[in-house]
């Protein structure tokens, strides 16, 4: 009963976040209430995380046995791949502008979000969404129970779709210009064979971003 309590709640939160982060809900608050809008992403993101604590409460409030841990070299291997996934998340926040992020610039300009110059920074030339892969690692790296399986299991689920719908505004916002960069670099997952060198991605920082 508890599991299922878990899932439905991950699905909630991802229900209200989709809603929030949907282009049609900006665009009817932007009609309806701009004077609103300059305020909208750091709201969005104060809800977020809001949302998120009862379900990460009822996660860890269930002491479940653990599924499997890691152990000898394999907790060693774990961790050091844990590690590095926290330097690349810390490392890669510098190529964001985490005012503009986290909503702050927005409101203290008193603007709207709008589409920024198209930029390749050194993770994205190996996929598409680093932060989404860095946080599947820190999910699958650590020790297990149902709880946290579950949660696992319906995160990465929710991090595929939404790549998805996120990338439908990309292309919105980029045009060709980001159709070319899908086409050249894997979503989640890197592939040796399939990223950008660094000559490649500053082109495609210097080519146009048109709709289409």
């Amino acid at each position: 009963m508890r599991l299922a309590e878990i899932l439905l709640a991950w699905l909630g939160y991802f229900s209200l976040h989709s809603l929030l982060a949907a282009s049609g809900v900006k665009a009817l608050v932007a009609r309806r209430w701009p004077q609103f809008m300059p305020g909208y992403r750091i709201f969005f993101n104060a809800v977020a995380l809001l949302a998120l604590l009862p379900v990460l409460w009822l996660v860890y409030a269930d002491r479940a046995e653990w599924l499997w841990q890691w152990r000898g070299a394999w907790s060693w291997a774990a961790d050091a791949v844990t590690l590095t996934a926290i330097l690349c998340f810390v490392a890669s926040a510098r190529s964001y502008d985490l005012r503009e992020f986290l909503g702050l610039r927005q409101l203290g300009e008193r603007r709207n979000d709008v589409p920024q110059a198209f930029s390749v920074s050194f993770l994205h030339r190996f996929v598409r969404h680093p932060w989404y892969s860095i946080a599947l690692v820190l999910i699958w790296s650590r020790d297990m129970n149902a709880p946290l399986l579950i949660s696992g299991v319906a995160i990465t689920g929710y991090f595929i779709v939404g790549s998805r719908l996120e990338e439908q505004k990309l292309i919105a916002s980029y045009g060709d210009t980001y159709r070319r960069y899908k086409a050249s670099v894997p979503g989640l997952i890197p592939l040796p064979w399939k990223y950008l060198s660094a000559a490649e991605a500053a082109e495609f920082m210097n080519r146009p971003g048109r709709p289409g």
